[in-house]
């Protein structure tokens, strides 16, 4: 007896690869979910490690650099491996995913540096324009100032690099291919503030704040193409309200910074225990910028291949 199939029936065998491939390769949730395990898999042995040995980093009441230096760089590390295992799997370049590194450090990055500074330091002196906040004295002196900038500065480089390629350098570009860029940057940006709603003494507005910056960072990598520029600014602005005014950040209040800063005026202007990024001027700040930034830099240069490209 002969068995005839309808025509009009796939094959389970051609439904099942429907759902894990299509028109450029392996399906983009699916890539993602194989990037993410990786990067937990070796997360969770690293915590292993660190709670063995290094228990204070994991909860720090106050921030050092050492503080971030330590997780942040085994953090960069960690991604580097999944995106490089990720790369080899799809045929792309390494680069391809946001940090191309023949552009690390150069104009985007300086832009971006340059940026953040000019914002943390608008959205502090507006404060002080109020008398929401009072300097004073140098907390710091002598060359402690250049190794404690220096050291400041490592951190939050390794910082930026770690978050910014967590939120939007391989995820970003993956998911870019599969939804389009601006869905991806509001889903991810989402989840960008929810990461932050952990850190102790985070606000509903601070945390609204932190989903502003990430939406502005990924205008950012929309506008020059990488994430040097978003890495440039994630840079200035935590290291000129750490290190430079000495104010807290997400909570958390730092150590070995320049000056000694007092809040002295009302939760919503000074954003209170969070630090600046909870006050009402800091959304303010960062519609600015997007603005000034969208009429500099008007062309999208963003733009993930649709099919991989040989390594």
């Amino acid at each position: 007896m002969t068995i005839r199939h309808d025509p009009q029936t796939p094959p389970a065998d051609w439904t099942t690869k429907r759902i894990f491939i299509g028109p450029n390769g392996l399906r983009a949730g699916w890539r993602l979910l194989i990037f993410m395990a990786i990067v937990m898999a070796m997360s969770t042995v690293a915590r292993m490690i660190i709670r063995r040995f290094f228990p204070a980093a994991l909860a720090p009441a106050q921030l050092t650099p050492m503080r971030i230096i330590a997780p942040d760089l085994l953090f960069c590390i960690i991604l580097a491996v999944a995106a490089w295992v990720m790369s080899k799997i799809e045929g792309r370049r390494l680069g391809q995913y946001g940090l191309p590194g023949s552009e690390a450090l150069r104009k985007n990055f300086r832009v971006g540096l340059l940026i953040g500074l000019l914002a943390t330091s608008s959205t502090v002196l507006a404060i002080f324009a109020l008398h929401g906040v009072r300097f004073t004295s140098a907390a710091i002196h002598g060359t402690a100032i250049l190794t404690a900038a220096a050291a400041w500065g490592l951190a939050f480089l390794l910082s930026g690099l770690a978050e910014e390629f967590l939120f939007r350098g391989y995820a970003q570009f993956t998911l870019t291919t599969g939804m389009g860029f601006w869905p991806s940057a509001f889903l991810f940006s989402g989840l960008f503030g929810l990461v932050h709603a952990t850190n102790g003494g985070e606000t509903v507005l601070g945390d609204l704040s932190v989903v502003s910056f990430g939406l502005l960072l990924c205008l950012f990598l929309r506008r020059t193409g990488n994430l040097w520029c978003a890495v440039g600014f994630h840079l200035g602005y935590d290291w000129g309200q750490t290190f430079l005014y000495g104010v807290p950040n997400s909570g958390l209040l730092p150590s070995r910074n320049l000056l000694n800063a007092s809040f002295i005026g009302p939760r919503w202007l000074t954003g209170g225990t969070v630090g600046p990024e909870a006050s009402i001027f800091c959304p303010i700040v960062l519609a600015i910028v997007a603005i000034v930034f969208s009429l500099k830099y008007r062309d999208a240069r963003y733009r993930p291949l649709s099919a991989p490209s040989a390594s």
